[in-house]
């Protein structure tokens, strides 16, 4: 199974991608299974969400290239990013707070799954990064989008322009990342839960509305929607091919 979903004593659901071969990397399997800890994380029993990859070397390396490479229309592309946009829009406002626990590096895609979550977690000495200018293409399931929400206009466009990996410590210092730990991600993640898993559903429930409301207003969603589209023209470009291709060659 490429993910697990399970259920936790402290009252929060734990998505864990289990493709740790893969670099946890998403493939349509792994959407499959983010679409189901969503629609189960609204049961009434659930007070947080928390995904995370399995081992400790990747949290997730973004989509799966060894299988998205088969996409060469911008048609192609789309219907992929899309479906992906709207799992990371369906996470985003889920109305209970969601963690991203970043147990090892968290490339591209990962750093979009990332941004989609209410707070992130991350091991220390690790680096993420939203690389994906490097493969001439941009975020392309609403990462963009959402970072502009996350982080202040400069700091955010200077992550996605340079498109760089960046240490941790760095990321938490400019407030993409909420807190780091060294030791044991669940009870460094328990711990930061703690106080909030104390408080009833409701309470939670209310303030997340008050975000999702924002995010309405401000129609996020149709910005989204607009980056999808210009990440799928740029997927179909030689530049962007030229690269995958050689992704391809150097993991064969």
């Amino acid at each position: 199974m490429s993910y697990s979903i399970e259920k936790q004593e402290k009252g929060y659901l734990l998505f864990t991608i289990n493709r740790s071969e893969k670099r946890n990397a998403i493939n349509f399997d792994v959407m499959e299974g983010l679409t189901e800890a969503i629609k189960k994380a609204t049961e009434p029993d659930i007070k947080a969400l928390v995904i995370t990859g399995k081992d400790n070397q990747a949290f997730c390396s973004g989509g799966d290239l060894s299988v998205f490479h088969q996409l060469r229309t911008k048609e192609e592309a789309y219907n992929m990013l899309s479906k992906m946009a709207n799992i990371l829009y369906s996470l985003l406002t889920l109305p209970i707070p969601t963690i991203a626990l970043i147990n090892g590096t968290a490339v591209g895609g990962g750093c979009e799954l990332a941004a989609a979550c209410d707070f992130r977690l991350a091991r220390e000495g690790i680096k993420a990064g939203f690389v994906q200018g490097k493969q001439a293409i941009t975020t392309g399931w609403g990462g963009g989008s959402i970072l502009a929400e996350r982080l202040p206009s400069a700091i955010a466009m200077k992550l996605l322009m340079e498109a760089e990996l960046q240490p941790v410590s760095y990321l938490k210092e400019i407030g993409f990342i909420n807190s780091l730990y060294t030791d044991n991600s669940l009870q460094a993640c328990e711990s930061y839960l703690e106080t909030m898993l104390s408080n009833d559903l409701s309470v939670l429930n209310s303030y997340k509305k008050v975000w999702i409301r924002k995010w309405e207003e401000t129609k996020l969603r149709e910005r989204i929607e607009d980056e999808v589209r210009n990440c799928a023209v740029l997927w179909e470009s030689d530049a962007h091919h030229e690269y995958v291709k050689a992704f391809i060659r150097k993991k064969q």
